[in-house]
């Protein structure tokens, strides 16, 4: 019995602790009725992709979450105009080091001015950077020229891995589009 509790435990663990890789915001208009949208067009990207795989991927994904919502994809005068933007950044990578500070409550170690490091020792050691990705979608009313809703996503990825980062990519747009058509106030 308890091994049991202490797999679901661990299982239900696992899963919060991979929910955690997409951060995702969204914010829309909250006085626009969506359900009158039918149809949309992609707009052209102001300078050509510099990942045409992984925006490739991206569109598909987008392409096929909103065909499943009933939108339409037209080359031209769609009822919305989706904007795509987004990048890799590689950001420093940084492994923990001791903490600077007691734990325990008391008052604070001393520390010698005079070193380089503060007390403790180093703070941490640096490591490979570490690429994320992230992408924003911007819905336009074509008609009032307006944005109705944006929302974006990040995903940590792993560029030597590259159909795995494919995937990421592609639970990340699901993730992101799950909130699109925001849910009508009941």
């Amino acid at each position: 019995m308890r091994w049991g509790k202490l797999w679901s435990g661990l299982l239900v663990a696992a899963f919060a602790i991979s929910a955690l890789g997409q951060k995702v915001k969204v914010g829309y208009d909250k006085s626009v009725n969506f359900s009158k949208y039918k149809t949309y067009t992609l707009a052209e990207p102001a300078m050509p992709p510099t990942r045409p795989v992984l925006y490739a991927t991206v569109i598909k994904s987008i392409d096929g979450e909103l065909s499943s919502k009933g939108l339409q994809r037209t080359d031209k005068n769609g009822d919305l105009t989706l904007q795509v933007a987004g990048g890799v950044d590689f950001g420093i990578a940084v492994s923990g080091g001791p903490p600077l500070t007691s734990s325990y409550g008391g008052a604070p170690p001393a520390m010698n001015a005079t070193m380089w490091t503060g007390a403790g020792g180093t703070q941490g050691t640096l490591l490979p950077p570490v690429p994320e990705a992230s992408l924003e979608l911007e819905f336009v009313d074509r008609s009032a020229n307006q944005i109705v809703w944006s929302g974006t996503v990040t995903e940590a990825l792993d560029m030597e891995r590259k159909e795995k980062s494919l995937e990421l990519a592609d639970k990340a747009v699901t993730k992101l589009l799950k909130r699109f058509p925001p849910r009508s106030p009941k």
